[in-house]
């Protein structure tokens, strides 16, 4: 099964996935935008309307799509709109991309009940788009894995 979601710089992210079991691939790209083919610098120039994000395939007989949406709501802001920390812009924004009815009705009950946490925990109520899946456009290599070749930290802001 695929997966895909933004939230944030996509390094920390794919870091994050590549450590749950069940998960048996990532990649880093960009999506929802309306420009074929872009690139990191086109992505960050905030007009191609991507968002920097992470596709991967997980085996749901070992992890399920609520547990995947849970790593992802409870590793970043959610209540921020186009922006993670220092890193400011459309391409950082929230977004789960659905590839069937039953994940955006996952994503999307599982947003309502963690409202609450949320508001509670950032003063805001979650602003992550769910929408469907279009095109995913992988990342150049140098960003695959970035920070595991580079034996670099990951940091959060996790929701609980």
């Amino acid at each position: 099964m695929k997966a895909t979601f933004a939230a944030g710089c996509f390094w920390g992210v794919e870091e994050l996935f590549n450590h749950v079991k069940g998960v048996e691939s990532t990649q880093v790209g960009y999506i929802g935008g309306e420009f074929d083919n872009p690139t990191y610098n086109d992505v960050c120039s905030g007009k191609t309307g991507h968002a920097e994000a992470i596709q991967l395939e997980y085996d749901p007989s070992q992890v399920s799509y609520e547990e995947l949406l849970m790593i992802f709501w409870n590793n970043h802001n959610p209540t921020t709109i186009n922006q993670q920390g220092p890193d400011i812009g459309e391409q950082y924004r929230s977004g789960v991309f659905f590839h069937n009815q039953e994940q955006e009705s996952i994503a999307n009950k599982l947003k309502e009940k963690l409202q609450d946490t949320a508001i509670k925990k950032f003063g805001k109520k979650i602003v992550t788009q769910i929408v469907p899946a279009k095109r995913f456009f992988r990342a150049e290599e140098y960003h695959q894995k970035y920070l595991e070749k580079n034996n670099l930290a990951h940091c959060s802001s996790k929701l609980n």
